[in-house]
């Protein structure tokens, strides 16, 4: 069923379009081997994606900083995983990891086919709570910038998704109107959540396919986005 009075699309980046999981293991694979850390990388992983979902859900709420998410997340890792690992090369690997994350930008499946698909009638934008000087470097060198009409990043903006006040923010910055707009993306209370309580209308995008029994228009791949728009 296609949803009618749609004019612009908001799209969260990591895990929506940005095939996260893999670059960043990508990124870790060159960082140990550039530090000659010797951990295997899918063990390290195991541990590492847990513990890194954690800390964004206490970065999003404001109870860590950013600095302070990227250097815990990999001393919790590294303490699980018993290798000792001392403060100053735990701050040069998180460094590095920032450092070589844009540089691999592999997409979900029908990103750009998507993309290409709905610019022909909606104006899209992104909004993202991942840091600013790495989510622009993402986009472009991925090639989609040109893409997005307007892109939000929470440090912008100055709050995090699911914070009324972001989406305020990217509906100014736009010229949207909520009862004109869609908010696609994989976290049910950032993105879409935060979506209705301003007025926009939400899809969610089922990226790891773990919530069926939810009551808002929900997609596995994002070819079915064509089903609706």
């Amino acid at each position: 069923m296609k949803l009618n009075n749609i004019e612009h699309i908001f799209f969260d980046l990591d895990h929506t379009l940005w095939d996260f999981d893999r670059n960043s293991a990508l990124a870790f694979e060159r960082v140990f081997k550039f530090r000659n850390i010797p951990l295997e990388v899918d063990s390290f992983l195991e541990v590492y994606m847990p513990v890194n979902f954690n800390y964004w859900e206490r970065y999003r709420n404001d109870e860590v900083t950013k600095e302070a998410l990227r250097y815990g997340r990999l001393k919790d890792s590294f303490e699980l995983l018993k290798f000792e690992a001392d403060s100053d090369l735990i701050d040069k690997i998180a460094v590095d990891y920032i450092e070589y994350l844009p540089d691999h930008n592999h997409l979900l499946d029908g990103s750009e086919e998507v993309l290409e698909y709905l610019q022909q009638n909606y104006l899209l934008h992104i909004i993202t709570n991942g840091f600013g000087e790495v989510q622009h470097k993402k986009l472009l060198n991925s090639g989609i910038d040109k893409y997005f009409t307007t892109v939000t990043t929470s440090e912008e903006a100055g709050v995090k998704k699911p914070h009324k006040q972001i989406f305020e923010v990217v509906l100014k910055k736009s010229s949207a109107r909520p009862e004109n707009s869609i908010m696609i993306g994989d976290n049910f209370e950032a993105d879409c959540t935060g979506a209705e309580n301003c007025g926009m209308r939400p899809i969610f995008f089922d990226y790891y396919g773990n919530r069926e029994n939810i009551d808002i228009i929900h997609i596995k791949t994002l070819n079915e986005l064509k089903a609706y728009l």
